[in-house]
């Protein structure tokens, strides 16, 4: 009767609380900020990154008060939609977003999908923030998307310069999945290590996404014996495979690649043969991160019981946002508004140390400011962990 008597006075505790926390949540206004990305299949790390970061962050701004713009202190709300990597869920996830009066979406995480939904966007006045690559969604006339990282016509000349200068690279091989996303990565890799002298040795080897067994793919790769074999925008789910395939075939140069990665995911499938691997990284290092980027990583590991050290960069998109927000609230529900605060836009970063700004940027490769300025982190993967290879900036 008493163990009777404290799991119902426990039930009845729990009750109250979850009340409790719902009429706390209830005296803020609702600000919802949208995510459309892919959280499902061969490329679910690269969505799922982006989903957990901004609940992390926005459960602990909720639970903190809320974030106050102009004179009203709001509750965030994360509405999500797994677009399972395709255009047309894509479509259809910016169209829940319009439905639901959201102006602020943080995804697509490809190029396809980026590109899909930009009609739905300018059409309902929604900016979003994709993960995507193609320079026309941040060239005038497009002026709703803005890119949440480094792309990888700036991070791949960064890489192969380094490599050049560091590790004596000259020849280059490209892989790539036969998608559009990775095929123009692989494009965009080849013009810059050809603008800066490295000899490409092969270019024209692509395979399937559902391809489990990449010997056959990567045997005439590796009869040019390349310094450096680059994985072009591949899947982390791929990633590990192909390294392994290529070890397994005697390859002992470099391999890179320009997306971001998951240590996890390569120390599973790959193992110690992944050792080397070089990858651009999260926005941040031991040496960055301020005591709030510290936080973070606690607070997303604590609700997710793990973290990928790509929400290093994630967590940056809604911050971005809400502090834009904050500079003009009736940019809440005007796009146009907040596209005029962006051209001078300056904040404080809090997730790294020093005197770093919030700030956009893209003037060079788009004519406008039309992507946030993060850190590019490079690492190479080496037992089983991601390891700072060098840190650089993007204008």
């Amino acid at each position: 009767m008493q163990r009777r008597s404290l799991m119902k006075a426990a039930l009845t505790a729990a009750t109250l609380t979850a009340f409790g926390a719902t009429a706390a949540f209830a005296e803020n206004p609702v600000l919802k900020i949208g995510f459309v990305g892919v959280t499902s299949g061969p490329a679910a790390a690269w969505g799922i990154s982006n989903q957990r970061s901004m609940e992390a962050r926005a459960a602990w701004i909720n639970e903190t008060g809320g974030y106050t713009i102009g004179d009203t202190t709001y509750d965030i709300e994360i509405v999500s939609f797994d677009d399972q990597k395709d255009p047309k869920r894509a479509i259809a996830g910016m169209e829940k977003m319009a439905q639901e009066g959201i102006h602020y979406v943080v995804g697509p995480n490809v190029d396809d999908g980026a590109a899909a939904v930009r009609p739905v966007a300018e059409s309902n006045g929604i900016m979003y923030f994709p993960y995507a690559f193609p320079k026309s969604l941040y060239q005038a006339p497009a002026s709703n998307a803005v890119l949440g990282m480094v792309a990888n016509y700036q991070s791949g000349p960064a890489i192969y310069k380094y490599l050049m200068e560091n590790e004596g690279v000259k020849t280059v091989a490209f892989i790539a999945a036969n998608e559009s996303d990775p095929l123009s990565q692989r494009d965009g890799g080849v013009e810059a290590a050809t603008a800066l002298g490295m000899e490409v040795v092969s270019d024209n080897v692509t395979y399937q996404v559902d391809t489990t067994d990449f010997t056959p793919v990567l045997t005439p790769v590796m009869r040019a014996q390349p310094d450096l074999l680059v994985l072009s925008g591949v899947s982390p789910a791929n990633a590990p495979q192909l390294i392994r395939s290529a070890r397994e075939l005697g390859f002992q140069g470099l391999i890179s690649t320009e997306t971001a990665q998951d240590a996890g995911v390569l120390a599973e499938g790959a193992g110690d043969l992944a050792n080397g691997f070089i990858s651009v990284g999260g926005a941040s290092t031991p040496e960055l991160a301020s005591p709030m980027m510290i936080e973070f990583v606690q607070r997303y590991t604590d609700m997710f019981g793990e973290y990928n050290d790509e929400s290093n960069t994630k967590v940056y998109a809604l911050e971005y946002i809400l502090e834009t927000l904050k500079v003009d609230p009736s940019a809440i529900t005007d796009v146009d508004a907040f596209q005029t605060t962006m051209d001078t836009f300056e904040a404080p970063n809090p997730y790294m140390n020093g005197d770093a700004k919030l700030r956009y940027v893209g003037m060079t490769s788009f004519g406008q400011r039309r992507q946030v300025a993060v850190p590019l982190v490079v690492n190479v993967f080496q037992d089983g962990a991601f390891e700072t290879l060098f840190v650089a900036e993007v204008d």
